[in-house]
């Protein structure tokens, strides 16, 4: 009969190796070890929209690998958080944004996409309202066009070339460009946030017809103030229903009874 199963931990910079050895009455039976090999990560690709183009936030490395390059913000897992959380963790601090969309967008696993140690990483994407950023901009973190990325560290530029497909791809389901544009908008507005996301002009009655029949988007009774051009009337959603466990709007908003 086995008695008490006796267990040592050996750690090392990279490596962590787990002894487990098991005793009879006699003698030992048996003798084996489990290596953790990676470690886990969580990669955020925050968009938004400023000055009439898509932006995505970037912070530029200041230790090797890759030092003095831009990546997309991120960080390691702590053993108390599950990957939502860790995603929530890094926007908090990075944004200090509460009301955004996220959705976790995709695994990436290859051996080689760090160069000192086997990381495995969990991406997520987010869209953020300009008018909600709370964000100081530094020489180590900035906001750059989607359009006109420097060179990014690891695999970043196909982190975030997958996320621009993800986010096109979640817009023939769900009208997840609301949440780049202000609390209450024109469909002007919304259509050129629509083609800013699919890089082609929609044509504008098409678009009108197709958006005005958008589950929960409200018409209010308010229109633009503007001297030169015709006053546009304002439109908001009420709520947006999901069709996937991976996304989330997250607001810290009271929703109206």
């Amino acid at each position: 009969m086995l008695k008490y199963i006796n267990y040592f931990y050996l750690l090392t910079n990279v490596n962590f190796y787990v002894y487990y050895i098991i005793y009879s009455r006699v003698e030992i039976i048996m003798i084996f070890n489990e290596t953790k090999t990676h470690e886990i990560t969580v990669d955020v690709v925050i968009l938004t929209l400023k000055n009439n183009a898509l932006h995505v936030l970037l912070v530029k490395r200041t230790n090797e690998p890759f030092k003095d390059k831009w990546a997309i913000p991120g960080g390691y897992v702590r053993l108390s958080e599950n990957l939502d959380q860790a995603a929530l963790r890094v926007l908090k601090e990075r944004t200090n944004v509460d009301n955004i969309y996220l959705e976790q967008l995709y695994t990436f696993g290859d051996p080689l996409r760090h160069p000192n140690a086997r990381v495995i990483t969990c991406a997520y994407f987010a869209l953020v309202r300009a008018e909600d950023l709370k964000i100081v901009t530094t020489p180590e973190l900035a906001w750059h066009k989607v359009s006109d990325l420097p060179p990014l560290a690891f695999d970043h530029k196909e982190i975030i070339e997958y996320s621009l497909k993800r986010t096109r791809e979640r817009l023939e389901l769900c009208p997840v460009a609301y949440q780049l544009l202000n609390e209450k908008f024109t469909l002007t507005e919304m259509q050129k946030a629509y083609e800013l996301i699919m890089c082609k002009k929609l044509d504008k009655r098409n678009f009108r017809k197709k958006a005005l029949s958008t589950d929960g988007l409200i018409e209010l009774n308010e229109y633009t103030k503007s001297s030169s051009k015709r006053p546009a009337r304002l439109y908001t959603f009420e709520r947006i229903q999901l069709n996937s466990k991976r996304a989330h709007f997250i607001s810290n908003k009271k929703e109206k009874k």
